[in-house]
């Protein structure tokens, strides 16, 4: 089962890579990671995506509690919460026929074009994992130079929130 682990983790230097050293040390995966700074600068918030089963995932959370600098564990995806990722893809658009087929898959897919060369369109796309892989797929595969992912962000909704 796939699932989502928020964390607040003290922002200093070598917490990524304790987090990352866990998983590495237990032979856990780590399907995606993102990393930022918080409103207060002293904590930084580390969403991993992994799987698992429930055992997996409740040792992971234990290990992590365990770590010093992490503060607070909430896996979101136990309750309602929203999740996106950020995508941006790098296309030829040589033709002018696909350069206005590009833009009506962009403004299908609620997406942007953020950057226009003379034969490349960047598009940026957010969204669920789902909805962008969708998009790739509407895409013709052969014209895709370039496609970065952020992995998956989320939040708990309602005033359910991780906070100190």
């Amino acid at each position: 089962m796939r699932h989502i682990i928020s964390i607040l983790i003290e922002n200093e230097s070598g917490a990524l890579s304790r987090v990352a050293g866990l998983f590495s040390a237990r032979g856990y995966n780590i399907e995606s990671l993102t990393v930022a700074i918080t409103e207060d600068a002293s904590l930084s918030r580390m969403t991993i995506v992994t799987s698992g089963s429930a055992n997996i995932i409740e040792q992971i959370n234990k290990q992590l509690n365990k770590l010093i600098d992490v503060v607070q564990i909430a896996d979101i995806t136990e309750g309602a919460h929203i999740e996106r990722e950020l995508m941006m893809v790098k296309v030829d658009a040589a033709e002018t026929a696909s350069r206005d087929e590009l833009q009506r898959l962009a403004d299908i897919f609620k997406g942007r074009i953020i950057d226009v060369s003379d034969n490349i369109y960047t598009v940026e796309l957010t969204g669920e994992g789902e909805k962008l892989d969708s998009f790739l797929e509407a895409v013709d595969s052969e014209s895709i130079i370039e496609t970065v992912r952020s992995g998956a962000i989320g939040i708990a909704r309602g005033n359910k929130s991780l906070q100190v």
